[in-house]
């Protein structure tokens, strides 16, 4: 039997109404999940980059990647869980943080090159970017002091060098 690995799924598509949807269904379709999902337009209106994040088996998703390339609107659809890519991320927490905590938390986040953009009575609101360990590294620093709210934008990425992404 297949092991379920995360997938990281780029996808180059036509900027047109329903694209986004016709995707999701080869997702769901196969009973894949999706983890996490980023669009925006690409280098030129007419496209939209797709970066998804995704868990489930290698057969799987290799039947999938048929199927993405088939659709009319996707141009490329590759799957770079094992390639060398630049990924990033980027999140929000907002943190319970009282007077006496704030030297403690800015330091930890001062670590992570976090970002102070929001500070309250009893709250701070940080930055963090890079990659998704480097996320989850710093929800585990903050969880003790109580996180009130978190988003996180999904993973971004970008083919190293002259080598296109999708």
């Amino acid at each position: 039997m297949d092991q379920s690995m995360k997938h990281t799924i780029s996808l180059l598509v036509s900027n047109k109404p329903g694209v986004l949807t016709r995707v999701a269904l080869v997702f769901a379709r196969r009973g894949f999940n999706i983890d996490s999902l980023v669009v925006s337009q690409a280098q030129s209106p007419e496209f939209s980059r797709m970066n998804i994040e995704a868990t489930g088996n290698e057969r799987t998703l290799n039947l999938m990647l048929t199927q993405l390339n088939r659709l009319v609107d996707v141009i490329h659809a590759v799957d770079h869980a094992s390639d060398d890519v630049i990924q990033r991320e980027l999140a929000l927490f907002k943190v319970n943080c009282t007077p006496d905590k704030r030297t403690s938390v800015l330091q930890i986040a001062d670590t992570f090159r976090g970002q102070t953009v929001d500070i309250g009575d009893d709250t701070i609101t940080l930055q963090v970017t890079g990659k998704s360990t480097k996320v989850d590294a710093f929800h585990t620093m903050m969880s003790p002091f109580g996180i009130m709210e978190l988003v996180r934008t999904g993973k971004v990425l970008m083919s190293r060098g002259k080598e296109s992404t999708a």
